[in-house]
């Protein structure tokens, strides 16, 4: 199979007809049952393969090559999003209230299609490698920390993966050396003053002032005490008191998602956010309950393994359809592989807005291009030929 020819022996029907039947039996994070059953009985379609399920949803295929060498880990996350679908595609999901609206069903999808092409060339492959069909990407802790756990990542050298984004022409590879994505973390806070009558607001501890004061004085943590050549962002999802007009009420609910590239930062920022509460809810002499979860880390794209990437895109795509990932703050459970082993995160692009492909990813909204699924199937081969195939 010559590099001219590896796109045009992609099976390209049935990366097309997995990915609209993932797409319209969508199932959501730790419940990927029906999802896990489908992979495998695809999976077992095919030779030389050996099935593990580490967790109870998801599934790992190991194919071991004809000669001893290293192992590598080809990874596609398989959960779909709590999203009612609001596309025009005739292959809607068909599971009210849920929606691959994040394109795992085009990842699950490549990475068959990518097992269909390797595992009949198992004699000439030189290691290992592992392909994770991994559970939760989208809620932490995350399927990823669970397949490290379970001792997946055990003997892998090597780690890859990809995610699709619309908004960027079809079949386009993005590269980013260093931190690609942000670390997630979360803050839960609850408030406790005291209530009163809307009238003799001095007999209150008010928590809905509270509760605006620690919102305003965080954001100046990043305007203040962060700086501006390093990324730090607090964004607040919930702010919940009272329930009528004339109360002032005695609890206040705060949500956040607190984000970093730079580890150093993420927990400076975890200390200044308690510090900020702490200090603003005693001197209105409210107490509080602080509950900061850490969720993703950033994932940490390595050189090398990015070069390697960089080069098997090339001849796939070539130079023109290769561009840099701008900055992003946004979180993959991926980095729980690349915490314990060097890898790399690309992109893969999904279609114009001009196209019909202008809504971002966790929209209802959200489709890509099927156009670009045989050429993420066949970065992954690409890259395998000139890992392990001399």
């Amino acid at each position: 199979m010559t590099t001219e020819s590896l796109l045009a022996q992609v099976p390209v029907q049935d990366i097309v007809t997995w990915r609209h039947h993932l797409h319209a039996h969508p199932e959501l994070s730790f419940h990927e049952y029906q999802t896990t059953d489908y992979i495998i009985s695809i999976l077992e379609t095919f030779p030389n393969l050996e099935l593990q399920r580490p967790t109870e949803t998801g599934v790992v295929a190991i194919l071991k090559g004809g000669k001893t060498g290293k192992t590598i880990a080809l990874r596609a996350d398989i959960d779909a999003l709590p999203i009612q679908e609001e596309t025009d595609v005739d292959f809607i999901s068909q599971n009210d209230g849920v929606m691959h609206a994040c394109g795992h069903d085009t990842h699950t999808s490549m990475l068959l299609g990518a097992i269909k092409m390797l595992a009949p060339m198992q004699a000439e492959i030189t290691g290992t490698i592992k392909f994770l069909f991994q559970p939760a990407e989208e809620v932490p802790p995350g399927g990823a920390v669970q397949f490290v756990k379970a001792g997946v990542m055990d003997d892998v050298d090597q780690v890859f993966g990809l995610h699709i984004f619309p908004m960027i022409p079809t079949g386009a590879i993005g590269y980013k050396y260093g931190a690609l994505t942000a670390s997630s973390d979360t803050l839960d806070l609850t408030i406790h003053g005291v209530g009163a009558h809307a009238m003799s607001p001095e007999t209150s501890v008010d928590v809905i002032t509270i509760g605006a004061e620690i919102i305003s004085n965080c954001n100046n943590i990043i305007a203040r005490r962060i700086s501006p050549l390093a990324a730090g962002l607090i964004s607040w999802g919930q702010f919940s008191a009272g329930h009528t007009n004339n109360v002032i009420p005695d609890t206040a609910t705060i949500k956040a998602s607190i984000r970093t590239r730079n580890p150093e930062i993420r927990t400076q920022m975890r200390d200044m956010i308690e510090q900020t509460v702490k200090g603003i809810c005693e001197a209105y002499g409210a107490t509080y309950d602080f509950d900061f979860i850490y969720g993703y880390s950033s994932v940490v794209n390595s050189t090398v393994e990015m070069d390697a990437l960089r080069q098997s895109a090339t001849k796939i795509v070539g130079e023109s359809g290769i561009f840099e990932v701008p900055d992003m703050m946004g979180g993959e459970d991926f980095s729980a592989y690349t915490d314990v082993k060097p890898g790399c995160f690309f992109a893969l692009g999904g279609g114009e807005a001009k196209d019909g492909y202008g809504h971002i990813n966790h929209s209802p909204e959200f489709k890509v291009d099927d156009n670009s699924l045989p050429v993420g199937t066949a970065v992954f081969v690409q890259l395998v030929k000139d890992l392990m195939i001399a």
